[in-house]
């Protein structure tokens, strides 16, 4: 499932601005971040994604500082042979006894990127004329900055406001996902430039409120904006003046605001989780054409929700957690004007043992149909359907784990989860319309889709080593409505092949150095019917990537840590099978490669002093 499935959050502002197809959902920079929470799958009445949740925490100033330290800082620089360079630099502090201050700011220069074996090759493994191995389009600058101030009140309640602003900006592809050889395709065919002047901002405030009373009862409060625009100068489209009148400057703003509040009280042997969550989502579409004509469009949509979950010890060793969520979203769209709600409701069971957990859970899910994308006219473009119907459906899981000193380790763990989402009424933003709609296509509900798969890994850690083995499949699979049965058996455009990732790190203390090798391995995947996938050959390769690195803090140079290390070692050619891949055919174009080529071999380097 693609990240519009998911609940994201930054600090607990909502992320979830789908701005344009040819972009992800989500522009941070890992740096900043000081933990991520992610909730893979609907697995509690808490989350209201369809697929999962994201949280992401920013640092601060608490987590920071060290005992006894009042202030502090951080100089990070960092250079990639393949990725570019980046200089960051943090300070923060406690200006009294119950107020601290954190300031943070990256700068980040992105090269473009050569692939793997240094050749860009089209579907048949030839040489793509006029390249040179580098994958064009990806060039520009990222800055990003952080300011938070935060306030004990007492020893039980924080408050906190924050403020992050960022910028990425440079002369980008106009499709970034789908590949050079197709950006090359089609700018060559229709005489257009390969490179658009591009920015793209984001800029979220939030204020947050914690109460701890003790024990598992707590309050966390937030309320948030936040505002995401995207800006092209498309006046390349004059280049060819068959297209002269799409020639002009293109703007779109997506802005999320609302609250949120959860809460945990114990009573007894009942843990009670509860909270509400309100968003109000509105996008701005604008284009002013050099001819001096003009477009412009907006929607909106709100969401509300409430819910209750209790976690009932019934006896030290089995906990029962029922959940209920009540949600209600309001769409005032160019497909539909209509509001949604849904009563929805959770059971999970956890028996613990002493090296043992077991647990089974079902939920039910909800999501109404979406507003539409920003930039290519926030609903401009979009067909009217007054019969579209929200999504629902249940996600089970039955999951297992062990962890023990046995076996000659320190730590030994294993387990496995198999689950099943079945999803009612599945929407495809790109179904063919039927008869009498006069549209390329549309927004539909197109029939059941069926998800089902294992994840299953086994840890090792003895003395300074720890190892991962993990091993993962899934397999979608649409029952179509009869007026769409060209996507019987479709299967959903992200899935992967069989995926086995393995960690190994390992601490050299009498040396201050840790070493790290990561493997990724994903097998093939056959050709078959999918949404929203390549049109002549959807067959994705296999690919086996590994990375090394060794980080290193000098006794000599006390808060000095350097890391290097080499992505991609082996300098695989590939693309990962979560981006586009494939063959298509295009009347226009004719073939049409979108393989989203990763970067080749990457050898980098991080110093960072922290005083």
């Amino acid at each position: 499932m693609d990240d519009k499935d998911l609940q994201i959050t930054i600090d607990g502002a909502s992320q979830n601005s789908y701005m344009y197809h040819h972009m992800g959902n989500l522009q941070i920079h890992a740096d900043i971040l000081q933990a991520v929470d992610i909730g893979i799958g609907a697995n509690s009445v808490l989350d209201g994604g369809l697929g999962g949740s994201v949280r992401f925490e920013t640092k601060s100033a608490k987590q920071l500082l060290q005992a006894g330290q009042r202030f502090g800082g951080r100089i990070q620089g960092a250079y990639g042979t393949n990725s570019g360079s980046s200089v960051a630099l943090t300070g923060y502090g406690q200006l009294s006894e119950t107020v601290d201050f954190l300031g943070y700011y990256n700068t980040l220069s992105r090269v473009d990127y050569e692939v793997g074996g240094g050749k860009i090759e089209d579907f048949n493994g030839n040489e793509i004329e006029g390249t040179d191995g580098e994958v064009r389009g990806l060039e520009g600058d990222l800055d990003d900055i952080l300011l938070k101030l935060g306030w004990d009140i007492t020893p039980a309640q924080r408050l906190e406001i924050g403020y992050e602003t960022y910028g990425d900006e440079g002369d980008y592809s106009y499709r970034p996902d789908m590949g050079l050889a197709t950006d090359l395709a089609i700018t060559n065919s229709l005489g257009i430039p390969l490179l658009w002047p591009t920015e793209f901002t984001r800029d979220t405030l939030t204020l947050n409120y914690d109460l701890d009373w003790g024990g598992h009862s707590y309050l966390k409060a937030t309320a948030f904006s936040n505002i995401s625009e995207l800006w092209r100068d498309e006046s390349g489209w004059a280049d060819n003046e068959a297209f002269a009148d799409s020639a002009g400057i293109i703007e779109g703003e997506a802005t999320n605001t609302g609250f949120n509040i959860l809460g945990e009280s114990t009573l007894g042997k009942h843990t009670l989780t509860y909270g509400t969550e309100f968003n109000y989502y509105e996008t701005d579409f604008s284009a002013r054409y050099d001819n001096g004509s003009a477009a412009q469009s907006d929607e909106a949509a709100d969401s509300i929700a409430v819910y209750i979950q209790d976690r009932f010890a019934v006896t030290n060793t089995f906990d029962l957690i029922p959940g209920i969520r009540f949600d209600q979203h309001d769409v005032d769209s160019a497909v539909i004007d209509d509001s949604f709600d849904e009563i929805r409701g959770a059971l999970a069971a956890e028996l613990k043992l002493d090296t043992v957990l077991l647990r089974a859970s079902a939920t039910q899910l909800f999501k109404a149909p979406e507003i539409g994308e920003v930039f290519i006219g926030a609903g401009l473009r979009d067909t009217p359907n007054p019969d579209i119907e929200a999504e629902t459906g249940i996600n089970t899981e039955l999951a297992v784990g062990f962890e023990d000193a046995v076996l000659g380790a320190d730590r030994f763990s294993a387990g496995v989860t198999v689950f099943r989402t079945d999803i009612n009424d599945y929407i495809y933003d790109y179904a063919p319309p039927p008869e009498g709609v006069e549209a390329r296509s549309w927004k539909d509900n197109v029939g059941d889709m069926h998800i089902d798969g294992f994840e299953a890994y086994i840890g090792y850690d003895i003395g300074q080593l720890r190892t991962l083995l993990t091993y993962s499949v899934a397999d979608s699979e649409l029952d179509a409505f009869t007026p769409y049965a060209a996507l019987d058996d479709a299967r959903l455009d992200r899935k992967q092949g069989d995926t086995i990732s393995f960690n190994v790190d390992y601490d050299l203390s009498e040396y201050n150095l840790t070493l790290h090798w990561d493997s990724l391995i994903v097998d093939d995947l056959k050709a078959g019917i999918d949404l929203d996938g390549a049109s002549a050959n959807n067959a994705k390769d296999g690919f086996n990537v590994h990375n090394v690195s060794a980080r290193w803090s000098p006794d000599a140079v006390e808060g000095l840590a350097v890391t290097v290390g080499i992505d991609n070692l082996f300098d695989e050619f590939y693309a990962s099978q979560s981006s586009r891949t494939g063959l298509s055919l295009h009347p226009r174009f004719g073939d049409l490669y979108l393989q989203d080529y990763e970067p080749g071999r990457n050898i980098k380097i991080t110093a960072a002093y922290t005083f």
